[in-house]
C-alpha cells in the first residue's frame, strides 16, 4: 500500500489503457484501479480505444461517464498498441505516467508499489522473472523467458524481463525520449523504450509481478507474426545501434 507519511500525495498519476475488443474485461478493471488509487493519490485513467467492434467505448461511456477521473480517447483512423500508448502519454496530465495493459495480465495491485518507487527511479518495470514473479500459463513464461535471454545475448540489455510493457515513468523522463524512434509496432516498442533508457544512462529497478491469465475474451497476440515482428526489431536495434557507434566515430 502506499505510504502515507511519503510524498506520493503530491503525484499526479496517469494509468494509460490501451483497448481493443475488452468489454468483458474493462468495468472491472477501471474499478480496481480506481479502487487501488482513490483516496491514496491524485489520478487521471485514460483508455485508448481503437475503435473496438464489440462496443468497449460504450461500456466506458455508460457506466463510467459521472467519473471525472476517468477519460475516453476512441482512435477511428489509426490502430496499434504502441502508438495507442504513446497517444495516452500525449492526453496525460500526471506527473507519473503507468502504462499497463487491459486483460488483467498486468494486476493494478502493483501499482502503489510502483509509486512508491518512483520516488527514487526514474522507470520501474513489473518483471516475471525476478524471484516472486511469474505467469499462470507455463509454457508461455518459459517461452517469454528464454526469448528474453536472447534478447540479452543478442542485445547485452540487462534488463530481465524486456518484453513486460507493465511500467511507470516519471513524465519528465518520457519527454526525453524521441517517441518517433520507440513507439510504434506491437509490444516490440518496449524493447526500443528499454534500450532508449540504458543508453541514456537514466536510473530503472525492477519489481517481481506475477500475470494471470485473463479473465473473458480472446487474446489479440498472433504468436508468429509477433515472434517474427520482435525479432526484426531486435536485429534492426543491434545494427542501428552499430551503425550509430560507427558514424560517432567518423566524426
Amino acid at each position: 500500500m502506499l505510504d502515507p507519511t511519503d510524498t506520493s500525495k503530491a503525484m499526479k498519476v496517469s494509468v494509460i489503457l490501451p483497448t481493443y475488443n475488452e468489454r468483458e474485461n474493462i468495468s472491472e478493471l477501471l474499478e480496481r484501479i480506481a479502487a487501488t488509487l482513490t483516496g491514496t493519490v491524485d489520478h487521471e485513467i485514460i483508455i485508448v480505444d481503437d475503435d473496438s467492434s464489440d462496443g468497449t467505448a460504450d461500456v466506458v461511456k455508460r457506466q463510467f461517464e459521472q467519473n471525472e477521473n476517468i477519460r475516453l480517447h476512441v482512435r477511428t483512423n489509426e490502430r496499434g498498441l504502441a502508438t495507442a500508448i504513446r497517444k495516452g502519454i500525449d492526453l496525460s496530465t500526471g506527473s507519473v505516467i503507468v502504462v499497463m495493459d487491459s486483460d488483467f495480465n498486468h494486476d493494478p495491485a502493483y501499482i502503489p508499489q510502483f509509486l512508491n518507487l518512483i520516488q527514487y527511479y526514474e522507470v520501474v518495470v513489473g518483471s516475471r522473472f525476478l524471484y516472486g514473479g511469474g505467469m499462470y500459463s507455463r509454457w508461455r513464461y518459459y517461452a517469454s523467458f528464454l526469448y528474453n535471454v536472447f534478447i540479452r545475448l543478442f542485445l547485452g540489455l540487462p534488463i530481465r524481463d524486456k518484453l513486460s510493457g507493465f511500467f511507470a515513468a516519471r513524465s519528465e523522463t518520457l519527454q526525453k525520449l524521441d517517441y518517433d524512434h520507440i513507439f510504434y509496432g506491437y509490444g516490440d516498442y518496449f524493447i526500443r523504450f528499454l534500450m532508449t533508457i540504458v543508453d541514456l544512462n537514466l536510473s530503472l529497478i525492477e519489481v517481481p509481478v506475477f500475470y494471470n491469465n485473463r479473465p473473458a475474451g480472446e487474446s489479440k497476440t498472433m504468436f508468429l507474426k509477433e515472434f517474427l515482428r520482435y525479432t526484426m526489431s531486435v536485429f534492426k536495434i543491434r545494427f542501428g545501434r552499430k551503425s550509430l557507434r560507427q558514424r560517432r566515430n567518423i566524426h
